[in-house]
């Protein structure tokens, strides 16, 4: 008999429990996505609508000057850097070994060091034209013609001297991976030179080839430093013209968003390509190619080619920084150099921490947890890397200022004390935007790194009793701590020339290397700048080897 005081309890359903891996890495991905989506809502949401304003005055101007600065650096830079990776790997003559990693060190430059260095060197009373003029007796610039270097075309040279290395180290690696027996065979066809480089080579490193032009044509978009010295008007430079000259930031935002499309664009063209051109190596008996050997001018002509775009993208710059900077020796001692080098290393220090330690987390939390949330953010947070500097600065700068001012009243109303800026006021947001912008960078490395271990090491740590955090630190850790070191090394010597963020996020007084050569060489004072640009070309260095490494 049951009693009738007696009631059936329900179970009792307990929320959820929440994977903190999980949703960790939830959090990292929405705060590298953050910048943005705020981008796209000021965009659209903007206080002044100056997009009528826009759009019959400047825009179709500075579209127009992207669109071709775009077409002429990345079809520039696919034509030598696909043409050198074809040489260097094809055939062997004189200093063809050392070329195969000097092709490379223009990497260690950036292109805004590149155009102050040309155009001290080719300016009026740069060397050139003094020697022209001494040379043939011209007493001034009205007996002779000289190019105009301030221009769009030299913006074109510059820039493709220092990203043609994005498409070369691409199509190396392609060249490398194809069998020696394709070509053998169009050989035995009657095919020369031209015709297997046509016919067989480039079809099949085409999807190499049209990943490394997407990256140089990315790099364009977001270069500020060329295009803003050689006065040419393009979507970047009105970000900052809009919004420091003309005080509009939600016209920034707006072509901003203009900005992130055409990045969008482009990456999706670059999907494409590479979908519909997949071409498949057998995985056994793949004869490597052997180099053919070139002697004679037929040797000499190669090596000359591949010297020019060498020549040209670290010897001259390289040459001009160091001639300046051994003779500045004002420019060693000045005071404003040692707090730039200190700003440099501590905001670059602990962007390329925070960058690690985020990308680590996220990867580990996505393997561990397997939820589909994690795994679809992750590959949304490597657009950071492909959104400009100036792009990423609009979408930290103006929520992050407004939730400043809200902390700071919210403080001064609750306790009577003026705490001031805390957030825009410091190195805070030069950070953030670092982190954003380079997350990609450690992503990468970490993923590869981790994707390498066998998945049996850490399940038997975990059969062991290791808890998540335990394998990670006694099985993961200390078989990446290579991989990490790199990418640590990688963000920290993106972030010592990133030039756009910088200007826009920088607290007053607050300088890094970068912007010390930026405003130093605005101002005509290439021996000022010479000390600073050094510096940022001895750090690129370190990453170029760091990549000749990784790419043997």
């Amino acid at each position: 008999m049951i009693d009738q005081n007696t009631r059936t309890k329900s179970p009792i359903h307990w929320p959820l429990r929440v994977d903190p891996w999980s949703a960790g890495a939830v959090l990292i991905a929405v705060l590298v996505l953050l910048p943005i989506v705020s981008v796209v809502f000021l965009a659209l949401n903007p206080v002044q609508n100056i997009w009528p304003h826009l759009m019959r005055t400047t825009l179709p101007r500075y579209l127009g000057n992207t669109a071709l600065l775009m077409i002429g650096v990345g079809g520039l830079s696919a034509a030598v850097g696909a043409g050198a990776a074809w040489l260097i790997t094809m055939y062997r003559f004189p200093l063809s070994r050392w070329l195969e990693w000097l092709l490379l060190l223009p990497l260690a430059i950036p292109a805004y060091v590149g155009a102050y260095a040309l155009v001290d060197f080719l300016e009026y009373a740069g060397p050139v034209q003094t020697g022209l003029r001494a040379l043939f007796g011209w007493s001034d610039a009205r007996d002779y013609w000289f190019p105009e270097i301030r221009s769009r075309g030299a913006a074109v040279l510059v820039l493709s001297a220092a990203l043609y290395p994005y498409v070369y180290l691409l199509t190396r690696a392609a060249f490398r991976e194809q069998s020696g027996g394709v070509y053998e065979v169009a050989r035995a066809l009657g095919a020369g030179a031209l015709g297997r480089f046509w016919r067989v080579g480039l079809p099949l490193a085409r999807p190499a080839i049209a990943a490394g032009t997407a990256i140089v044509m990315m790099e364009t978009v977001n270069d500020f430093g060329v295009v803003d010295f050689f006065a040419v008007q393009t979507l970047t430079t009105g970000i900052f013209s809009v919004w420091l000259d003309g005080g509009n930031a939600g016209g920034a935002a707006q072509i901003a968003l203009v900005i992130l499309m055409v990045i969008l664009v482009l990456m999706a063209m670059e999907k494409v390509s590479r979908r519909r051109m997949k071409y498949f190596n057998p995985p056994r008996h793949i004869r490597p190619i052997a180099p053919i050997r070139l002697g004679g001018l037929w040797g000499w002509g190669a090596t000359a080619l591949c010297v020019i775009p060498f020549g040209f993208g670290f010897l001259l710059p390289g040459g001009v920084i160091l001639s300046h900077a051994m003779g500045a020796q004002g420019g060693w001692t000045a005071p404003q150099l040692m707090p730039a080098l200190l700003h440099t290393l501590g905001a670059g220090g602990a962007a390329a921490g925070l960058t690690v330690v985020a990308a680590l987390f996220l990867i580990y939390g996505v393997r561990l947890s397997g939820r589909a949330l994690p795994r679809l953010l992750l590959p949304v947070t490597t657009i950071g890397y492909a959104a400009p500097g100036a792009v990423l600065a609009v979408g930290i700068l103006i929520p992050m200022a407004a939730f400043d001012h809200a902390l700071a009243d919210f403080i001064e109303a609750a306790i009577g004390v003026d705490i001031g800026l805390l957030v825009t006021g410091s190195a805070f947001a030069v950070v953030l935007a670092y982190v954003v912008r380079f997350f990609a960078v450690a992503q990468g490395a970490v993923d590869a790194a981790m994707g390498r271990i066998p998945p049996s090491l850490p399940m038997a740590a975990r059969s062991l009793g290791r808890s998540a955090r335990g394998a990670l630190a006694a099985v993961y850790l200390p078989l990446i701590r290579g991989s990490v070191g790199t990418a640590l090394l990688l963000v920290f010597v993106d972030c010592v020339k990133e030039l756009p963020a910088t200007l826009l996020l920088r607290p007053f007084g607050f300088n890094t290397l970068a912007t010390r050569v930026y405003e130093k060489a605005s101002l005509e004072n290439i021996a000022d700048a010479s000390p600073a640009a050094l510096l940022v070309i001895g750090v690129g260095l370190l990453a170029v080897l760091l990549l000749a490494r990784a790419s043997r």
